[in-house]
């Protein structure tokens, strides 16, 4: 029992475990009601079904974002690639079948992770370098797919997948455990990951036992699209309308966050689907909390960012041993 203990304690989730258990506990103590849950309906309402909810885009994009670090790379652009997929989405629903439009902004996913594959993984172009062309060019693109205004939808089928209930639950979040099982069947269950961890950990070596480099590198800009065009569907469906400037604003940070503090490293190599999850719904509790403790908007990012920074530190192995070292010479 205490090596199974000592084992987890040890593991890349358990930091992040920690964090979510001490951010739920302050909720429980500081906000009265926080975790109440109501059935209207049918359906459940309140704060953690919210959560549950308000994750699901970033939880999704963070997936795919895990691969591509993994690969020891980084994936900048999927902020735009969510705002393209979101008004080719609306544009299309309003002549066309739902069926059409969610095929062509996955479509449009699947297109832009091809460009930042070509670009990276067979041109060479450095990942900072090739996603941010797509990042600045991106938002550009969605401005003149939408004519530079915010476009409305009327198809309640359209607006079910991002704010629809199945079950009691928001139907996103059965979208974003589909992903999930997915991604995780693809990467454990197949070769595909061990691949992936290989060509992280050494390119080099990975190259001179066969493996196939530059298609795996590409491989996994086209997940990273896919999972932003999905993910850029849920947010647009949910407001019922998609607007080029700022749908998924700055949401690769949160992503590139999630990945990190899930245990994943940005050198590449090991990765960690589980702390990913665990790590995006503690980015997306932090958020709620500071937001329904009335918190001053303009300070929000400053909080979180101090959150983050500590949670950080913690889960650095160098960190506490320089911290046990100190307290081992003050005693």
């Amino acid at each position: 029992m205490k090596t199974l203990v000592k084992r987890f304690a040890q593991s890349k989730m358990f930091w992040p475990l920690i964090a979510l258990i001490c951010i739920i506990i302050i909720n429980l103590i500081l906000i009265p009601g926080f975790f109440d849950i109501k059935i209207y309906n049918g359906h459940l309402f309140g704060s953690p079904i919210d959560i549950l909810n308000r994750m699901t885009p970033l939880l999704i994009i963070s997936l795919g974002m895990t691969l591509v670090i993994a690969k020891e790379g980084i994936d900048i652009s999927v902020g735009s690639v969510l705002a393209i997929s979101a008004t080719t989405a609306a544009t299309l629903i309003q002549s066309h079948s739902i069926f059409i439009a969610l095929l062509a902004a996955i479509g449009v996913g699947v297109l832009c992770g091809i460009w930042n594959g070509v670009l990276v993984a067979y041109i060479g172009v450095n990942p900072m370098v090739g996603t941010l062309i797509l990042m600045t060019v991106g938002r550009g693109i969605a401005q003149l797919i939408s004519n530079g205004q915010i476009i409305t939808v009327h198809s309640k089928a359209y607006h079910f997948i991002g704010a629809g209930y199945l079950l009691g639950f928001p139907f996103s979040v059965f979208v974003a455990v589909v992903c999930f099982i997915l991604l995780y069947f693809l990467m454990r269950k197949t070769a595909m990951g061990l691949f992936l961890e290989a060509v992280g950990g050494n390119q080099t070596s990975s190259r001179f036992a066969g493996i196939n480099v530059k298609k795996i590198m590409f491989i996994v800009y086209v997940v990273s699209g896919i999972c932003a065009a999905i993910a850029g569907i849920l947010i647009s469906s949910n407001v019922n309308s998609a607007d080029a400037n700022n749908a998924g604003l700055w949401i690769e940070l949160d992503a590139i966050l999630a990945v990190v503090i899930g245990g994943t490293s940005m050198s590449g190599g090991r990765f960690y689907l589980g702390g990913t999850v665990v790590a995006a719904l503690f980015i997306q509790t932090i958020t709620t909390t500071i937001y329904t403790m009335g918190i001053p908007p303009e300070t929000v990012m400053v909080a979180k960012a101090v959150i983050v920074i500590i949670v950080c530190l913690l889960q650095s192995n160098a960190f506490r041993e320089m911290f046990m070292r100190k307290k081992a010479v003050e005693v």
